[in-house]
């Protein structure tokens, strides 16, 4: 193990930085900024990959399919974070998106020692899910050699579903594992090995593109307009409100009034008020156009 984590990069030691603990603290703010800023440039070097990923992961939750994060620690915890925002944002259903962590629930406010070199668990993990074809297991470790997450992967895999493993080393045993390897080489971190550092902030922007990037793709939004938000408090609602008016340019009484016949849905209320149709045709026509605005928007045209 020692050998091998020597050989990592997000393992790798910098001696420049021996003194850090005796600088001043807004230079060493301004050195993790500047390090931070290098973040964005090694994700976009990975930009194909990610992009071919959740094409993948796209195609599968059209047909029914979940998107599964599974890692251990911090991994996982951005999984779970990732997973956890998909409901109110895009109004999924909670089983849609899961996360995974090693360690179960108590590993994510507290460690679980020991819990990340289960590969049984990992696999009794995903079979609770009974995972299918149609699935999607995305694998997440900095070092890209985590047992619970490579294991998630290959049990996965094994079961005809589509894998991703997402990693900031090269050559990981994780991207290997995969259908689609993505590595996010970010280098060395300021404290040695503390990969929720850069490893973390790059690993939170690729599951930002994937689940964001999917719900795109699946009609979750309408130009940049989140028209799936699930309004289930006064910012919410206060939102939907917003969302219906920068969609349509109606005036706040009609916003309300289709807001009230279609039951705060706002698709509904933004096909009312643009095709000129009532709650029930507006329910028919986003159903058949599978809760694709835009399509739903041509077939009240035709």
């Amino acid at each position: 193990m020692r050998e091998q984590l020597a050989t990592m990069t997000t393992e790798a030691h910098r001696p420049e930085l021996a003194d850090i603990d005796r600088l001043p603290t807004l230079d060493i703010a301004r050195f993790m900024n500047a390090e931070d800023a290098t973040v964005t440039t090694a994700v976009a070097a990975r930009l194909p990959q990610i992009a071919a990923a959740i094409d993948g992961v796209a195609e599968r939750m059209a047909r029914g399919g979940r998107l599964v994060y599974a890692g251990a620690g911090t991994a996982g915890r951005l999984g779970i974070l990732d997973a956890s925002e998909c409901p109110p944002t895009f109004n999924t259903d909670p089983a849609q998106v899961v996360g995974l962590i090693a360690g179960g629930p108590t590993a994510v406010v507290n460690a679980v020692e020991g819990a990340e070199d289960r590969e049984d668990a990992a696999r009794e993990d995903l079979d609770a899910l009974a995972l299918t074809a149609d699935d999607v297991v995305v694998g997440i470790s900095a070092s890209g050699r985590t047992p619970y997450a490579v294991a998630a992967v290959r049990h996965a895999r094994a079961l005809g579903a589509l894998t991703v493993g997402l990693s900031c080393n090269e050559d990981s045993a994780l991207a290997a594992a995969a259908d689609h390897g993505i590595e996010v080489v970010v280098g060395p971190e300021t404290l040695t090995g503390s990969t929720r550092l850069k490893a973390g902030t790059a690993q939170k922007l690729v599951l930002n593109m994937i689940s964001t990037i999917t719900m795109i793709k699946l009609g979750k939004t309408y130009g940049n307009l989140m028209v799936d938000v699930r309004a289930s408090n006064e910012k919410l609602r206060a939102r939907a409100h917003r969302i219906v008016s920068l969609a349509t340019g109606a005036r706040d009484e009609s916003v309300e009034t289709a807001l009230a016949d279609n039951e705060g849905e706002v698709k509904n209320s933004i096909l009312t008020l643009l095709a000129s149709v009532d709650a029930p045709t507006a329910a028919r026509l986003l159903q058949d156009a599978h809760g694709h605005l835009r399509k739903a928007l041509e077939a009240a045209a035709a």
